[in-house]
């Protein structure tokens, strides 16, 4: 039978983009709560995309309670502006942020005369660039660049700082929460080789955002924090197939602290990677949605933040040089036929952020021209998958009477699948 798989004929829209990758709601979320906070330029770019409270705040099977916002406005501001003050602390020339979102820091960055990199999902980059380069000063608009890149993938990521001189300053903010462990040890990797490359360092919030969220919430609402706590965990786990919370790098508020970050310094350690606690009373500047509420609460948490930080991450040892020559990946293409109720697919390459909705697209067309009951996946080609690729498989196997059977994976990726718990849902053979 002919080949039914079509990579360059398959169009996505916005919604398959979030069906893949349900965390790329967030980022408007991010916005829209910037733009609460006073800010004017979050404000003018929300005013441009059209973003309302509930589209921006909601998906599609959660809505954020007023006191969920609240509590997230606090700590999106608060995080934005420590980020963006130890960014700059940093003195690194070029500040590349990644996933940079819709936010507004290209504007402020290069108001300062520090080179951008913005880099996020294409369908991310294709709406927010045009909108963010528009409010950028004419004179700065040569500071600031966008690119589409998906952080599991080098090349593209490399791509993205092309001809960049200089250190950098590489920000993540509320990203490895919704990666797997494995993803996570990708993301180390990379940045190592672009440490390595470019020099400079890696400044995150992740590793400690479940810390400062109870350390927020307990004094803001009381014997009350426990109830508001369960519910925000619904709201981010609603945005991920997956243990929201559960990585080694993102240390769990339910562990002990002292031995969970000791564990989280051993895994960087393991990736060529040290880190230095900033903490973010030190670094705090004036958060206006602090104002809003009792004067008390404000100084409890203001307080709270002395005993939670953000990383600091630098190369272990910076004269080492590390290969790159190894991390080239083949692009993801697949082939497939149907017979007979089945859908026979072969992949090759790597399955991620970037084409994971390809995918999916390619799915739902061919699943409502004809009734399949069973998907084979054979993964004899497939060098990567991302936790992005394995939720367009699992959307799959909820639709077919006799799910999906995945054949010829790698160790690489079996370790994946036992590690996101596939491995007891789906059949690998």
């Amino acid at each position: 039978m002919d080949n039914i798989f079509d990579l360059n004929s398959i169009s996505v829209d916005f919604d398959l983009m979030e069906r893949a990758n349900p965390v790329f709601n967030t980022a408007k979320m991010t916005l829209f709560q910037l733009s609460a906070s006073g800010n004017e330029y979050a404000a003018a770019i929300a005013e441009k995309l059209g973003l309302t409270y509930d589209n921006a705040q909601n998906s599609k099977s959660t809505k954020v309670s007023p006191e969920i916002a609240v509590l997230s406005n606090i700590i999106l501001e608060t995080r934005y502006k420590t980020m963006a003050a130890l960014a700059e602390k940093s003195g690194c020339p070029t500040e590349v942020d990644m996933p940079c979102g819709y936010t507004p820091r290209a504007i402020e960055f290069s108001k300062k005369g520090i080179r951008f990199v913005g880099i996020d999902l294409p369908a991310a980059i294709s709406e927010a660039e045009p909108v963010i380069t528009s409010l950028i000063d004419e004179d700065k608009k040569e500071l600031v660049r966008f690119a589409g890149a998906d952080a599991t993938n080098y090349e593209s990521v490399e791509k993205a700082l092309e001809g960049i001189d200089g250190e950098i300053c590489i920000t993540t903010e509320g990203l490895m929460m919704y990666f797997t462990d494995s993803e996570i040890g990708v993301l180390c990797d990379n940045i190592a080789r672009l440490l390595s490359k470019h020099g400079g360092c890696w400044i995150t919030a992740d590793p400690e955002v479940s810390m400062q969220f109870v350390l927020t919430a307990q004094p803001l609402f009381g014997e009350r924090f426990m109830e508001i706590m369960m519910k925000s965990k619904a709201v981010a786990d609603d945005k991920s197939d997956f243990n929201v919370g559960g990585q080694t790098l993102v240390i769990d508020v339910r562990s002990d602290a002292r031995s969970a970050m000791k564990k989280a310094m051993m895994f960087l350690a393991a990736h060529g990677l040290k880190a230095e606690r900033m903490p973010i009373s030190e670094n705090m500047p004036e958060i206006a949605t602090l104002s809003k509420i009792e004067p008390q609460k404000a100084q409890a948490i203001k307080a709270a933040m002395s005993k939670c930080a953000y990383w600091k991450i630098t190369l272990i040892d910076s004269s080492v040089e590390i290969d790159t020559s190894m991390v080239k990946s083949a692009a993801f293409d697949a082939k497939a036929v149907c017979e007979n109720g089945e859908l026979m697919i072969q992949m090759f390459g790597r399955v991620d952020s970037m084409n994971a909705p390809k995918l999916l697209s390619f799915w739902e067309k061919t699943s409502s021209g004809e009734k399949i009951n069973a998907v084979s996946i054979d993964c004899t080609g497939l060098e990567y998958i991302s936790s992005a690729g394995l939720r367009v498989i699992l959307i799959m196997h909820k639709a077919c009477t006799e799910g999906v059977t995945i054949s010829g994976a790698n160790n690489a990726i079996k370790e994946i699948l036992s590690q996101t718990g596939f491995d007891s849902i789906i059949t690998i053979v």
